[in-house]
Order: C-alpha cells, then structure tokens, then sequence
C-alpha cells in the first residue's frame, strides 16, 4: 500500500503509461464514493482494493 494518495498516484500513472505502451485500452473511471460506500454496504463487504476493483467492473 502506499503511504500517501500523491505515491498512489503517481504509481497509477506509471502502470497507465505502461499499459498503454503494451497496447492495452486504458479507460479512466471516476468513483463516486457515496455510490462505492452503499456498494460495499449492500454486499456487507469491507471497502478495499478487492471491493473497488468488483465496483468498477460492474461499471
């Protein structure tokens, strides 16, 4: 995990600069957490990196 959002994002950008260069589509999707929250709530599920990846793919 990183210590701070600047590390987390900047970690971000490198993976999406590298995933793009390997030819892969990259599409950026913005969270709305008040929707991620009652997410992880309705599935009675803690809100981590597993549950934000599931909320994202079901977007």
């Amino acid at each position: 995990m990183h210590d701070t959002w600047y590390d987390w994002h900047k970690a971000f950008e490198t993976t999406k600069r590298g995933l793009i260069n390997q030819g892969f589509e990259v599409i950026d999707i913005v969270v709305n957490m008040d929707e991620l929250i009652e997410h992880c709530k309705l599935r009675g599920i803690k809100n981590d990196g597993s549950a934000r990846s599931q909320f994202v793919q079901a977007k």
